[in-house]
């Protein structure tokens, strides 16, 4: 058993190594990832990065940043017991390693996962960061409903964006000068610098991570990553099986 995992383990490594050689990136490759947690952020939206990070990280060096407004654990329990009506024990809590004080100046790449506490009233610090900290980045990415987040933040501002369908009506009067694409799975807004990916809902962010895959460390990665986590890609961003019926949407629509 032991040697045919080490075996396993070599031919992952090699074909990795194989895919990187072979591989076509568009500009130099990310290296330093941000990402922003603040109560109530919901578990897939952060872990399916990281996920998708960790096999990146066998054939290229990558850095992760956990980044929240204290240095306290960050759990993923509403901040209203209204919200846990069965008093249930489900939430997971995350440690942080920076603080918006003490996190990089700059990343290759900000992401800016959702979650119900997108909504709160209570993250001032939050949208300061979000907003103070995109200039100084290469790549913003949003998952989900943390393009509500970014919205709130003013960085979607003249830009094309999406987000979760079935939260959509909620979403996007976050931003009222946002065009808000409700048929895209994910969406890519090169308007200005620097550029900015969005998601639709949870998992169109593994979508939208293996694409951003493909563009900057090679399409075959992007397919052996996939493969491996045993998932069947959307390639498609335009299509989304969960599309609002809006042939057009801003802000305020339903």
């Amino acid at each position: 058993m032991g040697a045919k995992f080490i075996l396993g383990a070599c031919l992952w490594i090699f074909s990795l190594v194989f895919a990187e050689s072979t591989a076509f990136a568009n500009g130099i490759k990310p290296q330093s990832y941000g990402i922003v947690l603040f109560r109530a952020f919901d578990t897939l939206d952060v872990y399916a990065p990281i996920e998708v990070l960790q096999m990146v990280s066998n054939m290229h060096k990558i850095d992760i940043f956990l980044i929240s407004e204290t240095n306290d654990p960050v759990t993923t329990a509403p901040m209203s017991a209204m919200m846990n009506p069965y008093n249930s024990s489900v939430w997971y809590t995350l440690p942080t390693a920076h603080t918006f004080e003490t996190a990089p100046k700059e990343f290759d790449v900000l992401i800016v996962p959702g979650g119900p506490g997108i909504r709160s009233p209570y993250l001032n610090s939050t949208l300061k960061y979000i907003r103070e900290t995109t200039p100084n980045a290469k790549h913003v990415i949003t998952i989900c409903t943390g393009a509500g987040l970014a919205a709130r933040a003013g960085i979607l501002n003249g830009k094309k964006a999406t987000t979760n369908k079935t939260s959509w009506p909620n979403i996007i009067p976050f931003g009222p000068n946002t065009t808000w694409i409700p048929h895209a799975r994910w969406v890519i807004d090169e308007s200005g610098t620097p550029p900015i990916w969005s998601s639709s809902g949870v998992t169109a962010g593994l979508d939208l991570m293996l694409s951003f895959v493909e563009t900057y460390y090679g399409k075959e990665n992007a397919t052996f990553i996939a493969k491996l986590m045993e998932y069947e890609r959307h390639t498609d961003p335009s299509w989304d099986p969960f599309a609002r019926n809006e042939t057009t949407a801003t802000a305020g629509s339903r």
